[in-house]
């Protein structure tokens, strides 16, 4: 399950397959998609005139080998990063082979990527997750005029467990693994986080998303760690602008 599938489903009523409320979910599937090909190893990040490095980029040097040693800053590098294509084939899923075209069209800074890897990622999601049996399709018309359609659970065991894994992490302290890391990190200022946990732990719930989404929480390589990272800022600083500067509809 991809880390913007699992956002699709805490996303969607099971019941009524309507979107149920999670704050500019579009940015939030496209910073996610880039975060999953970081992860992956798919794309890297490079700065330009960061000095000599290790590793493949654009003209710049990795983020992930900034020279002295010195620890690079995911926010301030998500606004001048360049992201590049690292491995093209296929990965067999049709959001991210589509967000793997997008970022292979030409060297982008992460925070420029956002918007045009949510363009048609979350109808490509939902149709995966129905295709897998997760979701199904349903068309409804309102007021009998007006064609909708709704996307209710027809497996609701994954999610379930996605739940309580999240809630254990954000509550109890459980330690994540990367990809529950990540997906705890792209809820923040969602509003989704105080419709998860009961009224007495929102605070600390939210103080953990915040630790998350500032921490370097993937281990598989320091390349694909600060890729990550920079990837998450991008998304986040997107989500926010979008939320400061567009009127929320319903």
């Amino acid at each position: 399950m991809l880390i913007a599938e699992d956002l699709l489903l805490l996303a969607y009523d099971d019941e009524s397959g309507a979107e149920s409320g999670l704050a500019n979910l579009d940015y939030r599937l496209g910073g996610a998609l880039l975060v999953e090909l970081a992860m992956a190893g798919r794309v890297d990040v490079a700065v330009e005139g960061a000095g000599e490095g290790a590793g493949e980029g654009a003209g710049g040097t990795p983020v992930g080998t900034l020279p002295g040693g010195r620890a690079p800053d995911p926010a301030k590098e998500a606004a001048r990063a360049t992201v590049v294509v690292r491995d093209p084939s296929p990965t067999g899923h049709p959001a991210l082979d589509a967000a793997l075209a997008v970022v292979a069209e030409k060297p982008r800074r992460a925070k420029d990527l956002v918007e045009p890897l949510s363009r048609g990622a979350r109808e490509r999601l939902l149709h995966a997750l129905a295709d897998r049996g997760v979701l199904r399709r349903e068309e409804r018309k309102v007021l009998a005029i007006f064609p909708t359609t709704r996307w209710p659970a027809e497996e609701q065991a994954h999610e379930a467990a996605l739940r309580r894994r999240l809630t254990a992490v954000l509550v109890d302290g459980l330690t994540p693994d990367p990809r529950t890391a990540a997906l705890a990190a792209l809820l923040k200022g969602s509003g989704f986080v105080s419709r998860l946990v009961a009224k007495p732990d929102r605070r600390r719930a939210e103080a953990r998303v915040d630790e998350l989404a500032a921490s370097a929480w993937v281990a598989d390589g320091v390349a694909a760690a600060v890729a990550a990272q920079v990837a998450m800022q991008a998304a986040l600083a997107a989500a926010v602008m979008v939320t400061t500067t567009v009127p929320a509809t319903s």
